[in-house]
């Protein structure tokens, strides 16, 4: 009798299982809000602030993430105009060479070379050809933050890896590396 017990239940159990599936219709979801959330598009309008409050509009005269007031544009006539225009805001107090050598050894020298004869390792292992020695080159502070800014021919944009202080004290190092060179 036990035994006919326990297969009558383990049938009760094994049916009700079976037959609360349907592949036709998804299961029931206890929390529906969770799975599929809605989403809302960023500074959109939203009936979530029925009482005037603009809590959704970002504060006059904010930056937003990621953007820099960096006017130049990513064109030849912006770098020329950079290579007019742009000095380094950086006093001869406020650059750091020792600094500025470090960022350019990490981000420049691996092409450009620790010297900026254009005799990086990848150069050497001829990875990458045509890289400018700066003493064969007319470079001004602008155009060279406007290619760390925006990238030249083949190099990238380093405006990701370097914040606008570095880019100037690496622009104050290559520069120190250009006289250097053409002494």
């Amino acid at each position: 009798m036990k035994g006919l017990y326990k297969i009558l239940t383990l049938t009760i159990v094994i049916t009700t299982i079976v037959s609360c599936k349907k592949d036709s219709r998804p299961n029931y979801q206890y929390m529906p809000n969770m799975y599929t959330s809605v989403g809302y598009e960023t500074y959109s309008k939203s009936d979530a602030f029925n009482n005037g409050v603009e809590a959704q509009l970002p504060v006059e005269g904010t930056v937003p993430r990621g953007h820099s007031l960096y006017d130049y544009k990513n064109t030849n006539e912006g770098y020329d105009l950079a290579k007019a225009e742009l000095k380094n805001p950086l006093t001869p107090d406020m650059i750091d060479a020792k600094r500025g050598k470090e960022l350019y050894d990490i981000y420049c020298g691996i092409c450009h070379g620790n010297k900026g004869k254009g005799q990086g390792n990848l150069v050497k292992r001829e990875k990458i050809l045509g890289i400018p020695n700066y003493a064969d080159r007319d470079i001004t502070d602008g155009s060279i933050y406007h290619v760390i800014y925006w990238g030249k021919n083949s190099m990238g944009s380093y405006a990701g890896q370097l914040n606008e202080e570095e880019r100037w004290q690496v622009t104050a190092y290559v520069q120190s590396l250009k006289e250097a060179l053409t002494k």
